[in-house]
């Protein structure tokens, strides 16, 4: 690999192409093409983009055999210090050889650029899996689980590797793990957070001579930040790195598998005993979730020790799906182009235990991972869960809106969402009922509210300078028309004011377009509308379809009004406004968790 043809690898940015401003968007084709251009010239086709994270990204190509190869190249934007780390994720790759584990071919670096050069997984990762299935079949959930223990127990054996101490992946999740349905088996990929475990299992050191306890401080940890999603306590409270850490993570992957969710944090309310599973399985799961550290550590050992009773247990040659009864509706439409849905919530510093220094001023901007994980200090593992739940939302091609208040008598739920590939509503509306729980299982007195915009819908206005006005260029904000006049309820609509202002927004939007917003507030409509303004950089984004067709003109002149009224904006910040279109209102009684639910002991 020649240095001149690598030198201007990297990926800037981290999140929607349509969310950018039009500079930075302009980069990061440029730099797309110019990686494909240039793995293209050293001999590979079929190039694509498959994989992007925190601090790097992975393009896959077709060697001369036809033979998929995978490339992951660190990005140039961070510290060199974090750049070097893919010298040793490559390095603990290296030290081990498992099927289940993707083979590395070299590691280079030119000039300033850090890269990995491996075999492909074959098969799709089960986070994909996932949100295409829904809640996993239990026999499928019984097979991960089995050969994730033996995958653990391999790279946890001092015995495998060259320095003789156990291996610690530190980032087990569902995205980690790419499934081969045709074999039924696994692949564990992503080992940028691994590093050699300073305990074993027992709690015991694992420096193998004096120099070693010389060499390193052993209270000070090794470990890595994994997905905070994913992670036990003790990995996120920066303990010694232990293969403890993989069992927790392994032990949130099940879970989140089996119940259709994208994080660990709700096993209090939707509990692993609740979802079908087998016994033997679900109990220990709970007991690895849960708060006792010393229970945690017996089921994980009970789990792992009992890998042949798992291998014994009769289970149905056709996978057991539970039927999903919707909770609350979901309307389903065919979409032309593709979706890329973006989640926008407000009112979230209720779902908070304590205060926070992380405060909205920190957030620039509304993409969904930094927005919604960067807010989650603060909060119960339910409030966790449900922000979480609502943030998988937006992994499906849907829009609309959902108002959450929470009284003490139980939970009133206001929606309007519809979903854009009908293949996927068993799976969406599983998500959804999860939601549903888990605020069922919040004992608070608030309200929470949520839009799902398109993200391809989103406006942009550039300036030159933070004093300079933004101008509109001739564009128009979208919106659809019901397919038939809809002019019942009138006087239940879920108003953008009816509530008051939002404490978590903070642009305060100049009076005139306010008035504009109250004008269009009174046609009847759904949907919703965000303003967020940066330095150089304004967006609109919005979700809206017009119910009353006899005030069509009016609501384009509203829309129209606001568009030039943009100049008179001169504050920085997010505001958001939603309109559900009628107050169909459900009601579901506070929980503590769901009922048992086991696996039949004969499913035969």
């Amino acid at each position: 690999m020649a240095e001149k043809k690598l030198k201007h690898f990297y990926i800037a940015e981290d999140q929607s192409i349509y969310l950018l401003s039009s500079k930075d968007a302009a980069k990061l084709k440029k730099w797309m093409e110019l990686c494909i251009k240039q793995l293209n010239r050293l001999g590979y086709s079929n190039v694509e983009m498959i994989g992007k994270g925190a601090y790097g990204f992975v393009f896959e190509g077709e060697d001369d055999n036809n033979q998929p190869q995978v490339f992951k190249f660190s990005r140039l934007d961070l510290p060199l210090h974090v750049q070097d780390r893919l010298e040793e994720e490559a390095q603990m790759q290296d030290a081990l050889s498992h099927a289940a584990i993707p083979r590395l071919y070299e590691y280079l670096k030119i000039k300033r650029q850090s890269i990995i050069h491996m075999s492909r997984a074959k098969g799709e990762d089960l986070e994909v899996i996932s949100l295409k299935q829904g809640p996993l079949p239990a026999e499928q959930i019984v097979n991960i689980t089995i050969l994730m223990i033996e995958l653990l127990t391999y790279i946890a054996d001092p015995k495998h590797n060259r320095m003789l101490k156990p291996v610690v992946h530190g980032d087990i999740k569902p995205s980690n793990i790419v499934w081969d349905d045709a074999k039924q088996s696994l692949q564990l990929i992503d080992w940028g957070s691994s590093v050699w475990a300073q305990l074993d299992k027992q709690g015991n050191s694992t420096a193998t001579n004096v120099m070693d306890l010389m060499s390193s401080d052993i209270q000070q940890t090794n470990s890595r930040m994994g997905d905070i999603y994913f992670i036990g306590e003790e990995q996120l409270n920066g303990g010694l790195s232990s293969p403890r850490f993989d069992e927790q993570g392994m032990a949130a992957t099940i879970y989140a598998l089996a119940s259709g969710q994208s994080c660990r944090y709700g096993y209090k309310v939707i509990t692993a005993s609740s979802l079908g599973l087998p016994q033997i399985l679900a109990k220990p799961i709970d007991a690895m979730l849960g708060d006792d550290p010393v229970l945690r550590r017996q089921a994980g050992d009970y789990l792992f020790n009992n890998l042949g009773m798992l291998k014994k247990l009769v289970l149905s040659d056709t996978p057991t799906k539970p039927a999903v009864e919707p909770l609350i509706p979901v309307w389903l439409r065919h979409h032309e182009e593709d979706i890329e849905t973006v989640v926008y919530g407000s009112r979230k510093s209720f779902l908070r235990e304590q205060g926070s220094e992380q405060s909205l001023y920190d957030v620039d901007d509304v993409q969904l991972e930094k927005y919604y994980k960067n807010y989650l200090a603060g909060m119960g593992a339910t409030e966790k869960a449900f922000i979480a739940a609502v943030s998988r939302l937006a992994k499906y091609p849907v829009v609309g809106g959902l108002a959450v208040r929470w009284e003490k008598d139980g939970v009133y739920v206001d929606s309007n969402i519809t979903l854009y590939d009908p293949s996927l509503e068993y799976s969406f509306q599983a998500a959804v009922n999860n939601m549903i729980y888990l605020a069922q299982g919040i004992y608070r007195v608030g309200i929470f509210k949520s839009c799902l915009f398109n993200a391809k819908d989103t406006l942009h206005f550039e300036r030159d300078t933070r004093t300079a006005p933004f101008e509109n260029n001739g564009q128009r904000i979208p919106f659809e028309v019901s397919a038939i006049t809809d002019l019942e309820n009138v006087s239940h609509l879920h108003s953008y004011f009816e509530d008051g202002k939002d404490p978590d927004e903070y642009l305060h939007l100049p009076d005139n377009v306010m008035l504009v917003l109250k004008e269009m507030n009174s046609i009847h409509h759904t949907g919703c509308i965000i303003f967020e303004v940066l330095e150089q950089h304004l967006k609109i984004h919005s979700y809206l379809m017009l119910l009353d067709h006899s005030k069509k003109q009016q609501f384009e002149q509203c829309l129209q009004q606001l568009l030039e009224l943009l100049p008179s904006i001169d504050e920085l910040g997010i505001a958001g406004f939603m309109k559900l279109p009628y107050k169909d209102t459900r009601f579901f009684e506070h929980i503590n968790q769901l009922p048992e639910h086991y696996y039949p002991k004969n499913p035969k």
